[in-house]
């Protein structure tokens, strides 16, 4: 493709788009309980997110500290879904532990995969960790026309996530996630 048909492709998907934020991490939940920002539970992953997001020129339509397990997940995620989020973002829980649940917990409700998304997370990740980056298991996928993103815990992860892939890109899903 050229660049002048990429460019009619990505028509009309500017944004601002709003982003919703999970945070899943049982030790911090423990620590912090039920708060409304991640500044609150020293949540630098969430941070992160929350100030990319925002630099962007896009808006947070709200942010959850939960524990990792499957009904906190689940219910958060459903939550997220119903405001006004076009995208929803998790951070935590998709290594290989037993306690990691987010993926089992998360892409059963995806209506559509989007697979490209752990596929080029887990190629720009090789240039930081290494081989290691077989130990995540990111994924994207669509949900009720929205979109939610599973993202390691880790600050860089969640730069690259969105500084390299989520952000450039966040109008063109979102448009047609929704069609």
């Amino acid at each position: 493709m050229d660049d002048s048909t990429v460019r009619e492709h990505k028509k009309g998907s500017k944004g601002p788009y709003n982003f919703y934020i999970v945070t899943i991490s049982t030790s911090r939940f423990e620590k912090y309980g039920s708060v409304s920002s991640p500044l609150e539970a020293e949540d630098l992953s969430g941070q992160l997110m929350e100030e990319t997001v925002l630099a962007a020129g896009h808006r947070i339509s709200g942010y959850s500290l939960i524990k990792d397990d499957k009904t906190s997940i689940t219910d958060t995620v459903t939550k997220a879904l119903s405001s006004n989020a076009n995208i929803v973002l998790t951070s935590g829980g998709t290594g290989l532990a037993s306690k990691d649940v987010t993926i089992e917990s998360v892409a059963p409700m995806f209506e559509k995969d989007i697979p490209g998304f752990g596929e080029v997370f887990r190629s720009k990740s090789t240039a930081e960790i290494g081989v290691s980056v077989i130990l995540t298991r990111a994924c994207a996928g669509i949900i009720a026309g929205k979109v939610v993103f599973c993202l390691p815990g880790s600050p860089a992860a969640v730069k690259l996530a969105l500084g390299e892939i989520i952000l450039p890109e966040a109008g063109h899903i979102v448009k047609h996630a929704g069609q």
